[in-house]
C-alpha cells in the first residue's frame, strides 16, 4: 500500500503555531435547573479572563433558551463549555447525556465586538464537533459518566458525578 497521497492531504496551515489552553471548571457557575444540572467549563488562553458579565450573559441566556423549550434538556444531566477564542469570541457548547451512553450537543457563539447576545451555530451536514482545547472537558467528562454508568446511579453517584471535574492545561 503507498500514501503518496498525504502529500496532497492537509487542514493544517504551514504557519499555524499550537499552544495550550488552560481548562477550568467552575462549580459556582453551574447550570442549575429543577430538572436538570450541567456542570460550568471554560477554555481559554492562560491569562486570558472570561468576564463575569459575560458568563452571566451565557447563564440568563441559557435560563431563557430553556425556559422558551428552544433548549429541550428536562431531566439532563451534563455540562457546558464556554470557550473564548481569542479576545472577543465565545462558545457555549451544552452537552447533555442522554440514551444511557449518548453525548447530546447544541453549540451557541456570541462575537462580543458585534453583539451584546449569544445565539444559535446553525451547522450543516459535516460539522465541527470540539476542537482539541474543548476536547480536554469532554475527554473528562466521559470517563466520569462512564463511572457514573457503573454506579449505583442513585442521588449520592449523582453527587458524585457532579462534583467529578477537570482543571488543567490541554
Amino acid at each position: 500500500m503507498t500514501h503518496a497521497h498525504l502529500a496532497r492531504i492537509t487542514n493544517v496551515e504551514d504557519d499555524y503555531r499550537h499552544y495550550p489552553k488552560e481548562v477550568v471548571a467552575l462549580p459556582e457557575a453551574d447550570l442549575v435547573l429543577p430538572d436538570a444540572h450541567l456542570k460550568w467549563y471554560e477554555v481559554r488562553e492562560k491569562d486570558a479572563v472570561i468576564t463575569t458579565e459575560v458568563r452571566a450573559d451565557g447563564t440568563r441566556f441559557l435560563h431563557d433558551q430553556v425556559a422558551s423549550g428552544a433548549l429541550d434538556i428536562s431531566g439532563d444531566l451534563g455540562f457546558v463549555v464556554h470557550h473564548l477564542c481569542g479576545e472577543s469570541f465565545h462558545f457555549l457548547i451544552v452537552c447533555t447525556w442522554r440514551r444511557n451512553n449518548e453525548m447530546w450537543e447544541t453549540v451557541y457563539y456570541r462575537e462580543t465586538k458585534d453583539s451584546d447576545h449569544f445565539r444559535l451555530l446553525e451547522q450543516g451536514t459535516h460539522l465541527e464537533v470540539i476542537c482539541v482545547w474543548e476536547m480536554g472537558a469532554v475527554l473528562h467528562e466521559r470517563e466520569a459518566w462512564v463511572r457514573y454508568l457503573y454506579s449505583a446511579r442513585d442521588e449520592a453517584a449523582k453527587l458524585a458525578y457532579l462534583d467529578d471535574r477537570f482543571t488543567g492545561t490541554v
